[in-house]
């Protein structure tokens, strides 16, 4: 059986956030680097269903898996500098 797997961009969507390729960069900015030893779905920033269905996404190794993986990869990443 083949899984669908899915963008960065629709697991946003699904998280109730926006999507557009500014603002995920926008939200990784703000929320990196996460501190070490804290899960992705154990982060403050998320309500209560978002930390579920990140929890969920890894514990069932669903279809979301990779993009919640990339997610995590990029949350764990300190930020670039304002070079502006």
């Amino acid at each position: 059986m083949e899984k669908n797997h899915h963008l960065l961009s629709e697991l946003f969507l699904q998280l109730g956030l926006p999507a557009g390729p500014e603002q995920i960069n926008a939200f990784v900015a703000a929320h990196s680097p996460l501190p070490h030893g804290t899960s992705l779905s154990e982060a403050t920033f998320w309500n209560t269903a978002q930390a579920a269905f990140l929890r969920e996404a890894l514990e069932q190794d669903s279809d979301w898996v990779e993009a919640v993986d990339q997610l995590n990869e990029a949350l764990r990443q300190a930020p670039l500098p304002n070079l502006e």
